[in-house]
C-alpha cells in the first residue's frame, strides 16, 4: 500500500530526525522497532470494485479504531469471506437530515427520466432557496437498461459524496420494475411511493407482487399512481414518460407551489424543445395539462391480498452460478456479494443474456401463418435475434402447445416439412422493425401484413410457453441449408442473441447473421465502441453457444488499433496451421499414410462448406482416439487436437468487427500489409478507399493475399450512418 508505507516511513523518519537533533546520537532501524511511544498507524482500502464510501463504512473506520486491538490493512464495503480483512458495518446508519428531501427515480435508459431530473434540480435551484444535488447511475447497457436518479434538496449546502440509501421519495417509471428490483428498501417510513401502472387505482393493489404490498403496509406509506403511458400515448408523446412523471413529483412533493411548479416546467420544455419545432413543445405542453387530471393517489389496505410474487432474477433453468451470481448482479444486490461468490480467474460464462427476460416491449410482433411468404427477412433483420424460424418433421410436435403456430414448408428442399417462426415475448423490444421489413399483405385487411404488433401483456404467458417448446425443437442439420438465399440461411441458429443494443439497432443484425454463417468457428476481433459495450457487458453477456458447448471467441481492442488486432489474430493462427501441417507429417506412421495425406491440413484447402466441416469434425475425434505411441499421444492431446479443427483450418471465420473510425485504420495499417508489390504498387502509395477496396477485392479474387489462398480477413464495418 503505498500511502500506508509513505506515511510509515514519514513518521519513522521525522522521529529519527527530532531525536538526533536532540541528544546528536543516530539510531538505526533495529534500534528504533518498538520504541515505546512510536505511533500505531492502521491502514485500509475502501472503494474496491468500485463501492460506495457512505457515512456507515466511516463509522466503522473509527470503531476500529477506537477498539482495543484494531484490524490493520483493512478493507471496508466489500464482503472478504476468504482472506478475512473488511470490517463489519452497519448499512442502516445514517447522518441525513431530515430537512433534506431525498427523491429516487427508477426509470429506463432513454424514457427521458434522467434528462427530466436534471431539469428538476434547476427549476428548484433557481426558484428556491434550496440547495440541490444530483447523481444518476445507469450502467453502459445503452437504452432499454435501468437507471436510478438520486435527488436531494435541502435548506443548507449539501455534501453527500455518496448514493442516497434512505428515500421519503421512490419513483417507479417502469411498471415491469416491479417484477425485478426491490426498490422499496430505501424508504423510510411514512414515505412517498409514485408509480406508473397500466392499472387504475381500484384495482392497481391487487396486481402488485405481495413483497410490496406487505412493504407498503410496513412502512405507513403514501401511494400514487399515474398511467403515464396512457397519457403519452393520448398527448402523442409516444413511450416518453418523463415530463409526466417530473409534473407527478412536483405534484406531490410540493418541494414549490403547485402553480409555480407547473409554470416553471412549461418554460423549461420550452427551453429544451424549443429548437426541435413548436409541435415537440406543444406536445410536451399538453402532457403537463394531461398529467395532473390522471393523477391519483391510492389508499393502503392493512392487510396483503396479491397472489403475485417476485419472480427470481433469472429462471429456475438457469445454471446455478447464473442464478445466484448473475442473477443476484442484475436485480441490483451485487454489491451485496461475497468474494467468494466470483471465479478466482475472472471468467464468466458466456450465453446468459438469455436468462434476463427484460420485458420491455408494450406491443410483440405476432406471426400470421396463412400471409406469410416464408421470405425469412423479419428475422433477418431482429436486432436482438427474438425472432427465429425452424423446419423439422412433424414428429417433433408432440408435446406442443396448443397455441404453437405451425404450418407447411414451401420451400422445395424441405417438402413434407414443418415451418416456424417464433418470438420470443420476454426478449422482444418492440421496435417493429419486422413488421417494416415484411413484404407479405393480407389481401382480406390490406392495412395487415403476415407479421404484426400486438400488445405484450396477454400474450406473454402463452408465448413463453411456445418459445419454451420451440428451443426444444432440434436445429436443422447445416449441411440441408442453402446459405445463397435468405428464406433458408435464416434457418440457422444465432449464436449472438438478447444483447442490450438500443431497440432497433442496426448494427446488431449484421454480428448476429455473422454468427450464423460462422458459427462456432468464427474468431471475432472487436473494436471498442458500440460493439463492445453490447457484445462484451456484464453480468449477462450475448455471445452464445449450440448444443455442443462450442461458440464463437471473442475479444475486444482498444479503438483504432482493431484491424492490426485482426491481422495478429490472422498471423496467430496461420502459425497455429502451420504448427499442425509439420505435426501431422511426422505423425503420418502412425496415422495411416493415406490418411495424412488426404488431410486438409497438408493440402492448404480452406474452402470448407458445412458439410466437409461436418466430415472433418469426424476426423479430429478419429485422430483425438489414437492409440499411439506415447510421444505422438502427447503431440495429439496437446497441440493436434486444439489446432486441427475447424477454427484451425476455416480461416474466412476470422471477423473484424468495428465502426467508420476502424475502416480508417484499416486503410493505414491492415491494407498496407495486404497491398504491396503483389498488386503492382510501390510501397506506400497513397490510395482513396474506393481504390483500396478495387485493389483488395482484385487480389483476394485473383488469390495472392497469403499466397494462393481464400479470402483470410472479413472486415465488418458496423456504424450508425
Amino acid at each position: 500500500e503505498p500511502l500506508y508505507l509513505d506515511v510509515v516511513n514519514g513518521i519513522y523518519e521525522g522521529r529519527n530526525q527530532s531525536e538526533e537533533h536532540m541528544d546528536g546520537r543516530s539510531y538505526g532501524a533495529s534500534s528504533r522497532a518498538g520504541t515505546p511511544g512510536a505511533p500505531f498507524v492502521v491502514g485500509g482500502r475502501y472503494g474496491l470494485s468500485s463501492k460506495e464510501f457512505t457515512p456507515a463504512m466511516v463509522k466503522a473506520v473509527y470503531d476500529n479504531l477506537a477498539s482495543g486491538n484494531p484490524r490493520n490493512h483493512f478493507t471496508i464495503g466489500i464482503n472478504d469471506d476468504l482472506s478475512h480483512t473488511s470490517l463489519d458495518y452497519d448499512p442502516e446508519f445514517s447522518i441525513e437530515p431530515e430537512t433534506v428531501v431525498r427523491a429516487m427515480f427508477y426509470g429506463l435508459g432513454a424514457d427521458g427520466t434522467v434528462g427530466a431530473n436534471k431539469n428538476s434540480i434547476k427549476i428548484i435551484g433557481e426558484n428556491t432557496e434550496n440547495y440541490a444535488q444530483g447523481y444518476f447511475v445507469y450502467d453502459s447497457k445503452k437504452s432499454g437498461a435501468m437507471t436510478v436518479s438520486h435527488l436531494r434538496f435541502g435548506p443548507q449546502p449539501i455534501h453527500s459524496s455518496y448514493l442516497i440509501s434512505k428515500a421519503n421519495f421512490v419513483a417507479c417509471h417502469q411498471w415491469i420494475f416491479l417484477e425485478r428490483y426491490d426498490m422499496l428498501r430505501a424508504l423510510v417510513p411514512g414515505g412517498v411511493f409514485l408509480l406508473n401502472s397500466p392499472f387504475g387505482p381500484d384495482e392497481v393493489w391487487d396486481h402488485l407482487p405481495l413483497e410490496f404490498q406487505s412493504q407498503l403496509i410496513a412502512e405507513k406509506a403514501k401511494f400514487y399512481l399515474i398511467d403515464a403511458y396512457g397519457v403519452a400515448r393520448k398527448t402523442g408523446m409516444g413511450s416518453r414518460v418523463n415530463t409526466i412523471m417530473q409534473v407527478c413529483f412536483f405534484a406531490i412533493s410540493k418541494v414549490l407551489p403547485r402553480d409555480e411548479a407547473i409554470e416553471a416546467i412549461r418554460q423549461s420544455i420550452r427551453d429544451t424543445y424549443g429548437k426541435k419545432g413548436e409541435e415537440v413543445v406543444q406536445k410536451n405542453l399538453q402532457a403537463v395539462e394531461e398529467t395532473l387530471a390522471h393523477l391519483f393517489e391510492v389508499r393502503v389496505p392493512e392487510e396483503t391480498t396479491s397472489q403475485v410474487q417476485m419472480p427470481a432474477p433469472f429462471s429456475p433453468e438457469a445454471p446455478k452460478y447464473e442464478r445466484e451470481v448473475l442473477g443476484a448482479i442484475y436485480a441490483g444486490h451485487g454489491d451485496d456479494l461475497p468474494v467468494s461468490a466470483f471465479p478466482c480467474d475472472g471468467t464468466f460464462p458466456t450465453a446468459t443474456a438469455r436468462w434476463e427476460k427484460r420485458n420491455l416491449a408494450l406491443e410483440i410482433p405476432v406471426w400470421d401463418t396463412k400471409t406469410c411468404i416464408q421470405c425469412g427477412k423479419c428475422a433477418l433483420v431482429c436486432p436482438h435475434a427474438v425472432i427465429r424460424i425452424k423446419v423439422f418433421d412433424s414428429r417433433e410436435l408432440g408435446n406442443a402447445p396448443a397455441t404453437f403456430k405451425v404450418t407447411e414448408a414451401r420451400d422445395k428442399e424441405w417438402q413434407g416439412m414443418k415451418y416456424a417462426i417464433q418470438v420470443s415475448p420476454e426478449d422482444c423490444t418492440g421496435c417493429g422493425i419486422c413488421v417494416d421489413i415484411c413484404p407479405a399483405k393480407n389481401k382480406s385487411e390490406t392495412r395487415l401484413k403476415a407479421i404484426n404488433m400486438e400488445p405484450q401483456p396477454p400474450l406473454r404467458a402463452p408465448e413463453s410457453e411456445n418459445w419454451k417448446f420451440f428451443l426444444t425443437i432440434p436445429e436443422l442439420d447445416r449441411r440441408k441449408i442453402k446459405l445463397t438465399t435468405i428464406r433458408q440461411q435464416q434457418v440457422q441458429e444465432p449464436l449472438f442473441e438478447f444483447s442490450g443494443a438500443c431497440s432497433g439497432c442496426g448494427e446488431t443484425p449484421y454480428l448476429k447473421l455473422l454468427s450464423q454463417l460462422f458459427g462456432d468457428r468464427a474468431v471475432i476481433a472487436n473494436a471498442t465502441g458500440c460493439s463492445s459495450i453490447y457484445g462484451g457487458n456484464l453480468p449477462t453477456t450475448p455471445w452464445a453457444k449450440n448444443a455442443h458447448g462450442r461458440g464463437p471467441a471473442w475479444s475486444n481492442s482498444l479503438f483504432e488499433d482493431n484491424a492490426e488486432f485482426g491481422l495478429g489474430f490472422r498471423i496467430s493462427i496461420d502459425k497455429q496451421a502451420e504448427f499442425a501441417r509439420q505435426l501431422v507429417q511426422r505423425m503420418a506412421p502412425q496415422m495411416g499414410e493415406d490418411f495424412a495425406h488426404r488431410s486438409r491440413v497438408l493440402r492448404g484447402d480452406q474452402r470448407l462448406l458445412e458439410i466437409e466441416v461436418a466430415l472433418h469434425a469426424l476426423r479430429v475425434v478419429v485422430v483425438e482416439r489414437l492409440d499411439a505411441q506415447p510421444v505422438a499421444t502427447l503431440l495429439v492431446q496437446d497441440v493436434v487436437a486444439d489446432r486441427v479443427d475447424e477454427r484451425a483450418e476455416t480461416f474466412g471465420a476470422l471477423d473484424a468487427v468495428g465502426g467508420a473510425d476502424g475502416l480508417d485504420d484499416a486503410e493505414k495499417g491492415l491494407l498496407d500489409h495486404l497491398v504491396d508489390h503483389r498488386a503492382g504498387l510501390a510501397a506506400g502509395a497513397q490510395l482513396d478507399r474506393q481504390q483500396l477496396a478495387e485493389v483488395a477485392g482484385k487480389m483476394l479474387l485473383d488469390g495472392r493475399v497469403g499466397g494462393a489462398q481464400a479470402p483470410q480477413v472479413l472486415c465488418v464495418v458496423v456504424d450508425s450512418t
